[in-house]
């Protein structure tokens, strides 16, 4: 389910390792959400969370390097897409969390998933061609 396909690489090997990373990062809450021998998800769900919000910045930070080091025109719309990212992990209410363990945490795995693949496949591949 969230595996770093080939159509993903961008062909630029930071930036592609990066990805990886997130990509095992979002597998890795998969496979809590499916563990049914952990009853009490809160702790590892907050954990993802911070691991996302941490590594995502981190990624974020080097990918806009990189595309300010290229010259990369639309940069601004990245960083923005990045801003939106980041501004769902931030306002996750860990009430809710602790409420609502598996309703979060799928949400978060459907966020997820669906923006690595969009933002991947629709914004960063154009880094790759520097259109």
């Amino acid at each position: 389910m969230f595996e770093m396909k080939e159509e993903y690489y961008l062909g630029i090997k930071q930036i592609d390792e990066e990805h990886k990373e997130l990509f095992r990062i979002a597998r890795s809450a998969y496979d809590i959400f499916k563990d049914e021998f952990i009853p009490d998800k809160f702790d590892h769900i907050v954990e993802i969370i911070n691991e996302l919000k941490d590594y995502a910045e981190f990624h974020f930070a080097n990918e806009e390097a990189y595309m300010k080091k290229i010259g990369y025109k639309r940069l601004f719309s990245q960083i923005i897409d990045h801003e939106q990212f980041m501004e769902k992990f931030n306002s996750i209410d860990l009430e809710q969390v602790d409420k609502k363990q598996t309703e979060v945490l799928l949400d978060i795995l459907t966020f997820v998933g669906n923006w690595l693949a969009e933002h991947i496949l629709v914004k960063d591949k154009l880094i790759g061609k520097n259109e």
